[in-house]
């Protein structure tokens, strides 16, 4: 059963191929990872999947539902949620509030309840927030429930940006990179994290420089080359196909189980 389908798509800027040919499909509570080299085109494919960025060819079916074109609040009520390479947070709010800004489109926006500030309107607040703060503790936030955005470190504010996109009560979350800059520490908290939302039935679709998170929580490995596909197939098989070990692993590389080229550094893999 497909969650996401995604067929032949493909985007041009001017006379640059970016992506080229790109299909695949994701399972609920799969991980499908994407990687490849700078100017692979992955988080142009990111963008194409979650409507920043219309294809130029193909097709975006998620949940039975073809999206390819809408606008992004269409992909977002389709139970579509992102995060992104560079940091999208609110820094002048709370991180509490920045979590609470991702149940918007689950609130009640009439303006007249919001004018008179009637008890059901209040009610609802309240749940918001023991909802926004219930969500910081499950990606291990809770410390920092009552602290600014802009007093928060780094690797807290990768977690801050998941927590927020959860707050959408996504079926499918893309995850762009969640941990770059991170230690090896903060690296396998994101790669638990990653497993628990996983078993929890939400999908997720990941491009990330970490070679061992990548082969570690993936179901599936989408390699990318100048924007068209290279190979897929599970972890295993990835790391074994020559196409890959020459191109992205390195054909020298150190030798894991079975002879196949062990992806053991950081990939160095951006858009």
């Amino acid at each position: 059963m497909s969650l996401l389908h995604v067929e032949g798509l493909g985007k041009r800027f001017g006379g640059v191929v970016a992506v080229d040919g790109v299909s695949f499909d994701v399972a609920p509570g799969s991980v499908h990872a994407v990687i490849g080299p700078n100017g692979a085109g992955k988080t142009t494919l990111l963008n194409l999947l979650s409507g920043i960025y219309v294809p130029d060819a193909g097709r975006v079916v998620l949940d039975g539902r073809d999206l390819t074109g809408q606008p992004v609040h269409r992909y977002a009520a389709a139970g579509l949620a992102r995060t992104f390479q560079n940091l999208q947070i609110f820094f002048n709010m709370s991180a509490l509030e920045n979590v609470m800004a991702g149940r918007h489109r689950h609130e009640n926006t009439a303006i007249l309840p919001a004018l008179l500030r009637l008890p059901a309107l209040r009610a609802a607040e309240e749940r918001c927030r023991a909802e926004a703060a219930a969500l910081m503790q499950r990606v291990g936030l809770a410390a920092w429930t009552g602290a600014r955005a802009d007093a928060m470190p780094y690797g807290a504010l990768k977690r801050l940006e998941i927590a927020r996109a959860l707050a959408t009560e996504p079926k499918l979350l893309l995850l762009d990179e969640p941990a770059a800059g991170l230690n090896e520490t903060e690296a396998r908290e994101i790669d638990a994290l990653i497993r628990e939302l996983a078993a929890g039935g939400i999908a997720v679709v990941l491009v990330e420089h970490n070679m061992r998170l990548v082969m570690e929580v993936s179901d599936r490995v989408l390699v990318l080359d100048h924007g068209a596909p290279l190979a897929e197939g599970t972890p295993a098989q990835v790391a074994c196909d020559p196409r890959v070990i020459e191109a992205y692993l390195g054909a020298e590389g150190e030798q894991g189980a079975g002879g196949a080229a062990a992806p053991t550094s950081t990939e160095a893999a951006g858009a």
